[in-house]
């Protein structure tokens, strides 16, 4: 895992060297490098913990309102704000996981996706207005992130990309140990046999509420960081193209299968940009790769990978528990 991890960041960290200069280019890494974390936190929870969790777009958003709000209204500094975002956003996960304990497979799904469909008129209605949310309009103006006296911002895309970099390799790395700990471990007990792993000791109520702490509060401070790099919000986020985008991630990457989300979102976003002159037709046209690639490679890229390698026992299947 580790090994993949450094080769993928290793090749992005070198890319500015050569397209540095290229703004478009620039911008796709940098979401490239966002979306990493959101679709590794999904990976987490559903790929390892086996919990169908639909609420994950709605998190990120949550978190970049959040952020938006606290610095723009608030006045707190944005790395501040960041944090404290990803705090709200991982106790109202909390909140979400806590009726999730007595349901199981679609019906958490369901749970979790209504926490997604609430959100948009939430955002609009007058209690959203209230708390600064901007209602229909969104947030036009949110301040850009500021650190050690150096404006970070999408005017200048090279440091803004290596703060981004940094941030989603200390978010993916957070990731990577927890499934290497014991963490991990009952993760992965629960998932294959919840009442066996019980009866050995392992806590189904505290582990849950943690996987769904943790990956909240990641998405939530990324969110709040992919808030500060666009300067402006509008609930369009919360639209089921970038659900479905997410997932896509999730697919080609290989669910459970980590790091391989965060390779699938390089390659979705890539691929995404790259057929945007198709149009309309974009969307039927990477449904139909991910089609393909599901049915050639149903652990995804890694997956494929992993077996070149000799390494399959690194992947998501529990059979080294």
């Amino acid at each position: 895992m580790a090994v993949i991890m450094a080769v993928i960041y290793g090749i992005v960290g070198v890319m500015p060297i050569f397209v540095g200069d290229v703004r478009f280019i620039m911008h796709i890494l940098i979401m490239c490098l966002i979306w990493a974390v959101v679709a590794a936190c999904w990976d987490l929870i559903m790929g390892f913990a086996g919990i169908f969790s639909f609420g994950q777009v709605a998190f990120f958003v949550m978190g970049a309102y959040g952020s938006a709000i606290l610095a723009s209204r608030l006045h707190i500094t944005p790395i501040l704000a960041m944090v404290l975002s990803g705090g709200i956003t991982a106790a109202i996960g909390v909140l979400v996981g806590l009726p999730c304990l007595r349901l199981k497979g679609a019906y958490i799904a369901l749970v979790t996706f209504a926490v997604h469909m609430i959100l948009e008129p939430f955002l609009k209605g007058d209690m959203g207005r209230f708390l600064g949310t901007g209602g229909s309009r969104g947030i036009l103006t949110i301040p850009p992130i500021e650190l050690f006296e150096v404006t970070f911002s999408s005017a200048a895309p090279v440091p803004f990309f290596y703060l981004t970099l940094l941030l989603s390799i200390l978010c993916t790395v957070i990731i990577l140990i927890v499934i290497k700990s014991y963490w991990g471990t009952a993760f992965l007990a629960l998932k294959d046999s919840e009442d066996f792993a019980m009866s050995l000791g392992v806590s189904a109520f505290k582990y849950k509420l943690m996987v769904f702490a943790l990956t909240s509060f990641l998405t939530g401070m990324i969110g709040g960081f992919y808030g500060h790099y666009v300067g402006m919000l509008s609930t369009r986020m919360l639209g089921i193209d970038l659900f479905v985008t997410l997932m896509i991630m999730l697919v080609i990457g290989g669910i459970g299968q980590y790091p391989g989300a965060i390779l699938g979102a390089f390659i979705t976003v890539s691929l995404n940009e790259m057929l945007a002159p198709l149009g309309t037709y974009r969307p039927l046209t990477l449904g139909a790769l991910v089609v393909v690639l599901v049915l050639l490679l149903p652990d995804g890229v890694i997956g494929l990978i992993r077996k070149v390698s000799g390494d399959e026992a690194e992947g998501a299947g529990v059979s080294r528990y």
